[in-house]
């Protein structure tokens, strides 16, 4: 009588085991991939100077405070874009914004030009009243120029 030896689960399984571990390797290198890449886009967006300097004026303006209340907090993910080229470019884009009281979003529009943002536009657009409340200082202004 002779005893036979009974392979391996991976002797008896590595023709599909091993196209399948590489496929969903592959997969998941892609999704990491995309999501890093959403989420440095997102953090480059929220931290610019742009986005600084309008939740600095929504913060400080007494009619947002009094409409959405303190601290005025970014919440949710940025919409719009921002370019810059060396000491130029230009931002157009929409922040949620809320406070204790409620919420609105931050509308941001602008061009850098010679290392210096001018605003063209920088309001607060309120949810539950649809008030749109101007940040801009006079001397800011992008019709100044």
């Amino acid at each position: 009588m002779s005893e036979q030896r009974q392979k391996s689960w991976f002797g008896r399984n590595w023709l599909w085991f091993i196209p399948l571990t590489g496929c969903l390797g592959f997969i998941l290198l892609i999704v990491l991939g995309v999501g890093a890449a959403f989420f440095g886009v997102s953090k480059i967006m929220t931290s610019s100077t742009p986005v600084e300097y309008a939740i600095e004026q929504a913060s400080k303006n007494e009619l947002v405070i009094e409409n959405l209340g303190q601290p005025i907090e970014k919440y949710g993910i940025p919409s719009g874009n921002i370019s810059l080229t060396n000491d130029d470019g230009n931002v157009d884009f929409s922040i949620p914004i809320r406070g204790d009281k409620g919420e609105g979003t931050l509308i941001v529009r602008g061009i850098k030009i010679d290392g210096e943002w001018v605003y063209e536009d920088l309001y607060v657009h309120i949810k539950e009243t649809q008030e749109e409340i101007n940040l801009l200082e006079k001397e800011k202004v992008l019709e100044t120029i």
